[in-house]
């Protein structure tokens, strides 16, 4: 078979797949696997399939399926599809699981952090059980500090993603007198002890197993300084309560850890009523017990203080809940800090939270991502204690499925440049909102001669080449001028070197602003169709990608990009 019918082939294939609109991506790496001597000639290659994915995706979807059938009949076999289960969870009883979220509120959620959070929520509705939304607003660093307005983000975040938390927010921030109570019974027990060495000597003790001279006084005298701790005797830096470990314990940073510090700065939530906060293993294994957490499932980078939680159990005598680690999810090309976030908020480049450069969750639901698409995306990989990184195109594949059937299509040009092609006439052209369901209706434009096209795509004329206007007419590039040739999509076809999409010259058409991922602004013209939508309105852009209507400020349409 040759090798434009393999490419023909993959491109259909791959366009059934995904509802109609196939990538050029993806059947790439497809074909390179099949031939592996075209690597070297990747260029040519990727050529060939932009111009045959171009075609393929103007077809309707039973255009692709009838074409597909006609060529590889074996690709639209039926296979059984087995609905992705997730495995059983250890000593799980119906209705009596209770796991629990822990969001440190420096920020909103972000992409990074939705497949825990998603893998809690689906076990707690797999078991029937209770999933508790804990926010850990302990002090934090000055590098990593609270911002208040998290506090409602995150619980908006959750539920907006469909996750279903118990209606009463703990807020660790309330439970100091609790963590308070449990680090006195260590201290009497001779477990724990008030340390003044400084960070360097903590180092150098735990990296040479070393004790320190304040391990070895008494039970008395400890209990004695953690009081002078409490009633604000010492300042930051001064002292911290450290647990008794085994000093030649295989990892130095498990060595005598620090359960308690000194903190002097506000807190938002209870101001300057608390000096001396509990490091987050300490809480969580205090939590974890009182709140009858019966599975904790966090990200494998915590196996640390996993390994605390259940040292600090065994202390107490507690039986513990079962610790499930997963992998972390990176996804290719996307940075994410909730630190540089919050200054680049601050400093004014970022708007706020819902910037899209942020990836958080509500700017995700403002650049038209599916809460949908996003469980689907991270439940796809599962339990597992493997670092994943996966392509950025993964997660706009699983919105892309839900969108491609219900966005309606329009025009949109951007920076557009007014055209005249010679010749031309006037005319009525009617263009299906969908071109799969004429039945949505149509929209409907009438021409002249004057058009509107964008910059990029004027740029790319040659003497010589016949371009389509789409579902309207080809003409020629005759140097500066523009000449008629044709209606007939069989004469591109024939002779045709690009279509591109445009608008007619008229006054009701809308104006435009799209912002993209990266902040950047796209301005330009769409069709009048556009004024009629309501804001939250998903739509594709022909030729773009989809977007979502975020309002409409005096005479423009603002829109915000979600993917091609």
């Amino acid at each position: 078979m040759a090798l434009k019918d393999d490419i023909l082939i993959a491109v259909l294939d791959n366009a059934v797949k995904y509802d109609g609109k196939a990538s050029s991506g993806a059947v790439i790496g497809k074909l390179l696997g099949t031939h592996p001597e075209f690597r070297q000639h990747t260029a040519n290659l990727m050529e060939e399939i932009n111009r045959i994915v171009n075609e393929v995706n103007k077809y309707s979807l039973a255009e692709q399926k009838s074409r597909l059938l006609e060529l590889a009949p074996e690709k639209l076999e039926k296979k059984e599809k087995k609905e992705r289960q997730l495995p059983e969870l250890p000593n799980a009883v119906m209705g009596k699981v209770v796991l629990r979220l822990a969001p440190y509120p420096s920020g909103p959620l972000h992409i990074g952090n939705a497949k825990p959070y998603i893998l809690n929520d689906a076990y707690a509705k797999k078991y029937k059980g209770k999933l508790l939304l804990v926010i850990d607003d302990t002090i934090g660093t000055e590098e990593k500090a609270i911002a208040p307005e998290a506090y409602d983000l995150i619980p908006a975040g959750l539920k907006w993603l469909e996750v279903d938390f118990d209606d009463k927010i703990i807020y660790k921030s309330d439970r100091l007198p609790i963590y308070y109570e449990h680090a006195l019974k260590l201290i009497e027990q001779g477990n724990a002890y008030v340390c003044f060495c400084s960070q360097e000597k903590l180092r150098y003790n735990r990296a040479h197993s070393i004790a320190c001279a304040c391990r070895e006084k008494s039970s008395a005298n400890h209990l004695k300084e953690w009081n002078k701790m409490l009633e604000g005797e010492y300042k930051s830096g001064d002292a911290t309560l450290r647990l008794k470990t085994d000093l030649e314990h295989p990892n130095p940073a498990f060595r005598d850890r620090v359960l308690f510090r000194i903190s002097e700065r506000e807190h938002p939530k209870v101001g300057l009523k608390y000096k001396v906060w509990p490091m987050l293993e300490f809480s969580w294994a205090i939590d974890d017990y009182l709140l009858g957490t019966t599975h904790v499932i966090r990200g494998k980078e915590l196996m640390m203080e996993s390994e605390m939680e259940l040292f600090i159990w065994n202390l107490f005598g507690w039986k513990p809940p079962v610790l499930i680690h997963t992998g972390l999810l990176n996804i290719e090309g996307v940075k994410i800090s909730k630190s540089k976030s919050q200054q680049e908020i601050k400093s004014g480049m970022f708007t706020g939270w819902d910037d899209p450069r942020t990836w958080s969750l509500q700017s995700l639901r403002r650049r038209g991502i599916l809460p949908k698409a996003i469980r689907d995306f991270c439940l796809s990989f599962g339990l597992n204690q493997n670092e994943i990184t996966v392509p950025l195109d993964n997660l706009y594949s699983e919105n892309r499925k839900l969108l491609e059937k219900k966005a309606d299509r329009h025009f949109f040009i951007s920076n557009p440049v007014e055209v005249t092609i010679e010749g031309a006439t006037g005319r009525e052209i009617k263009i299906k909102l969908h071109p799969d369901y004429p039945e949505r209706g149509f929209r409907t434009f009438k021409t002249g001669n004057k058009f509107y096209i964008s910059r990029s795509d004027v740029d790319e004329f040659h003497d010589g080449d016949m371009i389509r206007l789409m579902d309207c007419l080809n003409f020629i590039v005759d140097g500066a001028k523009l000449n008629y040739h044709s209606d007939e999509y069989a004469h591109y076809k024939a002779h045709g070197k690009r279509i591109i999409h445009w608008l007619p010259q008229e006054e009701t058409l809308a104006k435009v602003e799209l912002l993209m991922p990266d902040g950047s602004l796209q301005i330009g013209l769409a069709e009048s169709e556009i004024k009629k939508l309501k804001p939250d309105a998903i739509i594709q852009f022909e030729r773009i990608g989809f977007a979502r209507l975020d309002h409409f400020e005096k005479d423009k349409a603002i829109f915000w990009f979600a993917h091609k």
